[in-house]
């Protein structure tokens, strides 16, 4: 299996994204292809062990800023690392890429070179939070800001492969991200989405408040990229906070030095939770090929974690189960209409 990863991409590229790539190969056995200004990635592996390692450079001319819009990178930067990694899958050379950079261009990137598996309107970026039963998958984070309750739909379609095959849960249970529990709560979004849902067999939970995501209720909690991103900025910067906080509580007094380092192990157990390096990265579900967005402060640990969960998916073959799916219910949209007519 080879996997492309856009070496050039990121806060802390080069440095973090060879490191954890060298880390990647060594540990999963996989090859991986930098793509990059050649000298500048060359120079970086030169500071590590790559001995017996399956590691490539795919040379590119041009580095996207993280703050490119995504039409001038397709305009104007057809040789930037980003972009020469999605032509890499498409091409057949690899099997996915990765990139923990400008995540805009990165969806652009791949829309135009990989195009949507059959059956599917908007892909969805997903995103795995630790919850008290395990993880819970969210989409979309941000692909989409305005949806159709179609759309979300195609979600709960594509977050029900991704769990079954990635995460390993028979039966995953859905939930639709409301302002309440109650069928009737919601925008017109929401309330036609939950109609909707509950027509198909998908194991639709009901509706779950922003309170229960983390409790585990639900396996799969599907909402636009608007309400998603959000949801997942906050949990990022929460798990940042109870970091800071608790530090500073411990720093307080002898007595709290003495604490904190009684619970120091159960406290890396819980740091590693609520850590997103520990998750790797955010697949862009729908496209047809394989595509991982990482966090753009990601370090070489998170880069380690995203190619394993490329390599997972290629593995599992999800996208192969997503467009199955998605064609296997496609007469969903004739229900919904004739939901929408029966209503009127």
């Amino acid at each position: 299996m080879k996997i492309a990863i856009d070496a050039m991409g990121g806060d802390n590229a080069p440095e973090a994204v060879v490191e954890g790539s060298i880390w990647a190969a060594r540990e999963y056995d996989l090859e991986v292809c930098l793509v990059g200004i050649e000298q500048v990635v060359r120079q970086e592996m030169a500071k590590h062990d790559t001995s017996g390692l399956k590691l490539q450079v795919i040379p590119a001319a041009d580095v996207v800023g993280m703050d490119e819009a995504p039409v001038t990178v397709l305009r104007r930067k057809r040789d930037s690392s980003l972009f020469k990694a999605a032509l890499a899958v498409k091409n057949g050379e690899v099997q996915a890429m990765i990139s923990a950079g400008n995540t805009g261009a990165a969806m652009a990137c791949a829309k135009l070179t990989l195009g949507s598996l059959k059956g599917v309107e908007r892909p969805a970026i997903a995103a795995l939070l630790p919850s008290m039963k395990g993880l819970t998958l969210i989409l979309d984070v941000g692909a989409n800001v305005d949806c159709k309750p179609f759309h979300l739909l195609q979600f709960a379609i594509m977050g029900k492969m991704y769990a079954q095959d990635v995460m390993g849960i028979a039966d995953p249970k859905i939930g639709l991200l409301n302002i309440g529990q109650e069928p009737g709560k919601g925008n017109e979004l929401t309330k036609q989405t939950h109609e909707l849902l509950k027509e198909i067999p998908l194991n639709f939970f009901g509706n779950v408040e922003g309170k229960h995501i983390y409790n585990g209720d639900a396996d799969v909690i599907v909402c636009d990229g608007f309400a998603g991103n959000v949801a997942l900025k906050m949990s990022e910067a929460l798990a940042d906070t109870l970091s800071i906080l608790f530090k500073r509580e411990a720093e307080k007094s002898f007595l709290n030095r003495i604490g904190g380092r009684l619970l120091q192990s159960s406290l890396i157990g819980l740091r590693q939770r609520i850590d997103y390096s520990e998750y790797g990265g955010a697949p862009l579900l729908g496209m047809n090929g394989v595509c991982i967005i990482c966090h753009g402060k990601s370090r070489a640990k998170a880069i380690k974690n995203a190619i394993r969960v490329a390599s997972e998916f290629v593995k599992h073959n999800v996208n192969e189960h997503i467009e199955a799916n998605i064609i296997q219910r496609s007469k969903a949209a004739k229900l919904w209409s004739s939901i929408s007519e029966r209503k009127t």
